[in-house]
């Protein structure tokens, strides 16, 4: 299912919500970068894919964001989350505040699941995104040495565990792809405005008139400037 130039003009067009028409003004989907002969189509899946995982991404960080200012998620806990848990705190100190050891288990435990979603492992039935594979497909991570093996589509477990878009028409399914991609947009744009108005009170100006927004001074660029340093 490759995407061709046409093929995505005409998606733009068929976004819902307002009438909005292609744009590209760097011409980016015409490049072919540095990976060969696989040409236009293969940039478009490459640019596809990671605007889909993008945008995934940050409707979690949007709604992570938001949860980790309420007292139900930064307030005073029973047993600590993590060891060096402090509330009241801002979604960025929290971060900071893990241990190393414990960063360093999350973003092997996402690398893992990203060389997956790869093809790492060549999963059954998987095509990758560049070579006519669909945008956005995690391939279910499935055991094969039979009893004992884990068995799970991670898609499905996350977005949804009670199989109620399975059960849409084809149409239905085809909208809320179309619809995942705007969310997607929108909830980057909206991260970013949150950290920004988080890092530089006053730079958003419709969450700067929200009392008690958190205030971070530090660099949410540079995840490990609480553990170490460079160029210390």
């Amino acid at each position: 299912m490759k995407e061709s130039l046409g093929d995505l003009k005409a998606l733009q067009k068929s976004l819902p919500g307002p009438p909005n028409d292609y744009f590209d003004p760097l011409n980016l989907a015409t490049m072919t970068f540095d990976w060969g002969p696989q040409g236009e189509e293969a940039t478009i899946g490459w640019l596809r894919h990671s605007e889909i995982k993008h945008g995934r991404v940050a409707m979690a960080g949007f709604l992570g964001f938001i949860a980790h200012c309420t007292p139900i998620v930064s307030g005073e806990h029973k047993f600590l989350p993590y060891r060096g848990y402090v509330a009241g705190v801002t979604p960025q100190e929290q971060w900071d505040n893990i241990p190393l050891i414990g960063k360093l288990q999350i973003l092997i435990a996402i690398g893992m699941l990203e060389s997956y979603g790869e093809g790492a492992g060549d999963p059954a039935g998987y095509t990758h995104y560049m070579k006519g594979g669909k945008p956005g497909y995690y391939p279910p991570i499935a055991g094969r040495a039979g009893f004992g093996q884990v068995t799970l589509n991670l898609w499905r477990a996350a977005a949804d565990p009670f199989n109620l878009v399975q059960n849409n028409s084809a149409e239905k399914k085809a909208r809320g792809l179309k619809s995942e991609i705007l969310n997607g947009r929108a909830a980057m744009v909206g991260l970013m405005g949150l950290l920004s108005a988080s890092s530089v009170p006053g730079s958003v100006p419709f969450l700067a008139g929200i009392e008690g927004f958190p205030q971070y001074s530090g660099n949410v660029m540079v995840p490990f400037s609480n553990d170490f340093s460079l160029f210390a």
